[in-house]
């Protein structure tokens, strides 16, 4: 690819296409495999002061073991917003409180749940690969319209190949990040 008007094309694709790796990640991070970690908490708001905010941003989110979160609020009036926030948030957690410090005690999941978490994995990964093939496409078409402005035929086919290539690497991150769920998941 030697015409330059086709540079910020593939800065555009490896952006996009990072972004929706990342994403995938993030997601995967979201989905409970059985051990404890802090951003299990990330989609709980708390009532603090008339305003909602993460719950991360009023106290400290910590595991003291792998089937554990503890919550220790920096204030003590903000202990039972916070058991709220956890129960509203509707993540299948029994928050207990005992006057200082919520522990959340994560049960151990059935094969069928596994399943079940898989599946899920699989559908986010899915949505990336889409969102992948959804941004080459998008590429695709800038290479055309480069085209038809002056581009050689010849560097919108290589361009073409190397977009082709370029999505095929970021189809295998995904399938790459997925595996590595999924055996995290299976494991017992």
């Amino acid at each position: 690819m030697s015409d330059p008007r086709l540079k910020p094309l593939f800065d555009q694709l490896k952006e996009l296409m990072d972004h929706a790796v990342d994403h995938a990640a993030n997601e995967f991070t979201k989905i409970r495999a059985g051990k404890a970690h802090p951003s299990m908490l990330d989609a709980v708001k708390v009532d603090y002061y008339g305003s909602l905010v993460p719950v991360s941003q009023v106290g400290n989110i910590s595991t003291p073991d792998a089937r554990t979160i503890s919550v220790q609020p920096w204030e003590k009036n903000v202990l039972q917003a916070i058991e709220k926030g956890i129960i509203i948030a509707n993540l299948g957690f029994n928050p207990t409180n005992d006057g200082s410090i919520i522990r959340i005690n994560l049960p151990m999941l059935t094969e069928e749940r596994r399943k079940e978490i898989v599946k899920k994995v699989k559908h986010e990964a899915e949505f990336a690969k889409v969102a992948i093939r959804n941004i080459r496409k998008d590429i695709n078409e800038g290479i055309k319209k480069a085209q038809k402005d002056g581009v050689p035929e010849d560097d919108a086919k290589t361009a073409e190949t190397q977009v082709q290539k370029t999505t095929d690497a970021y189809i295998k991150k995904i399938d790459e990040l997925t595996a590595a769920k999924e055996a995290d998941l299976m494991h017992v």
